[in-house]
């Protein structure tokens, strides 16, 4: 009998997986989970690095894509504080960002992002096979 391959944003347990967005902009926030919710992913928001990392500590989520420039607390901190907790810093982290100097790269890398997207030069489809390649 063939393996049962999961739908795309599933697993083979047929549990969806989730993806935390933490970004404040709410035109992206509309178009990132309506494409990743098509895509089968359960979606949860946080609008701003605080209430970012109380939604990584209510539920781990499988992945997280990050804003750098938030309210509150920026996405550098959002992400050195998720490293830093033992039972977190396995969750991947993709930032998005419009900061796209090589400092502000070099930065998330050494904090422990997994990747680094420029938000004004990256399409969504290349986000989704990103997200697919790290949760699967």
């Amino acid at each position: 009998m063939p393996e049962k391959k999961p739908a795309k944003g599933g697993s083979a347990s047929g549990r969806k997986k989730d993806i935390l967005v933490v970004e404040d902009d709410q035109f992206l926030v509309k178009v990132y989970m309506s494409k990743l919710k098509k895509e089968g992913y359960d979606v949860r928001i946080a609008y701003d690095g605080n209430e970012g990392i109380a939604e990584v500590e209510k539920k781990k989520p499988d992945i997280i894509l990050l804003d750098l420039i938030l309210p509150g607390m920026d996405g550098f901190e959002v992400l050195k504080k998720i490293k830093e907790k033992a039972n977190l810093n396995k969750v991947p982290i993709i930032i998005l960002s419009n900061l796209g100097q090589s400092e502000d790269i070099k930065r998330g890398e050494e904090l422990g992002a997994d990747d680094y997207f420029v938000k004004a030069n990256t399409s969504l489809s290349a986000i989704i096979e990103k997200i697919e390649q790290y949760i699967k």
